[in-house]
């Protein structure tokens, strides 16, 4: 059991959905969206992990180093403020969606000293009406007994052709070839990782999105809602 759910015990103070799975699957849009018809608080933790990559980065603490990076983690004032994520007051949101920020996202999420830092941040963003949370291991160890733990997956190739897309969007440099090398080398990474790797939990609903549309991933995701959670307060709404 994670650190966070000995914490815990078998109660959360709101109800969970967790949606995990490896980058390009469309999760941070589809957690998004449910985040807003459910009228829920959303977790975005690769955020999280992307801004103590960039702290990193910036203040020169070796990728290679757990304790350091783990420290520089516990340290680290991180906000979501709108569409905004702030690190220490500073408006990242723009910086941390980079392909190198991803990379080192990758790298240092690997080191437990980080995860456990991070764990914190994520157990108190668990406030009425409910947490949507969106990464890589919220079902299988942050939030273990959520009610709903969804994992989107896609293949590779359609994954990078997704990121290269977003990137191309916001007027990013971006080489397809380097950028497919770099997603198999972090879903190695993320996946070989001795602490939390990536992996859907035992009860996960697992969604293949590589030839679906997000509102077809949306609708499916919404129904599984309705059979976990049939008291949620689903607003008849389309998310924006």
């Amino acid at each position: 059991m994670s650190e966070q759910g000995e914490e815990q015990g078998n109660h959360y103070p709101a109800p969970v959905i967790t949606i995990d799975g490896p980058s390009g699957t469309g999760k941070g849009t589809i957690a998004e969206g449910l985040a807003k018809l459910l009228g829920w608080h959303l977790l975005d933790t690769g955020a999280l992990y992307r801004c103590v990559g960039l702290a990193a980065v910036r203040r020169g603490t070796p990728l290679d180093q757990g304790a350091a990076l783990g420290s520089l983690a516990a340290s680290l004032r991180i906000e979501f403020d709108a569409e905004r994520v702030l690190l220490d007051g500073d408006d990242v949101s723009t910086d941390i969606r980079t392909a190198a920020a991803g990379e080192h996202a990758s790298r240092v999420a690997q080191w437990p000293e980080v995860r456990r830092a991070l764990w914190r941040l994520q157990r108190d963003a668990v406030r009425p009406p409910g947490l949507i949370a969106d990464g890589r291991d919220m079902g299988t160890v942050v939030y273990p007994r959520a009610p709903l733990k969804v994992y989107l997956d896609a293949t590779p190739r359609v994954r990078a052709e997704r990121r290269h897309k977003q990137l191309k969007e916001k007027g990013m440099d971006a080489n397809f070839s380097d950028l497919e090398r770099e997603l198999a080398e972090r879903d190695r990474r993320d996946r070989e990782r001795a602490v939390s790797p990536l992996a859907p939990a035992e009860d996960a609903v697992v969604i293949d999105t590589s030839s679906i549309g997000v509102e077809a991933v949306l609708a499916r995701v919404v129904d599984e809602v309705r059979r976990a959670l049939p008291d949620a307060p689903l607003s008849t709404e389309p998310a924006a």
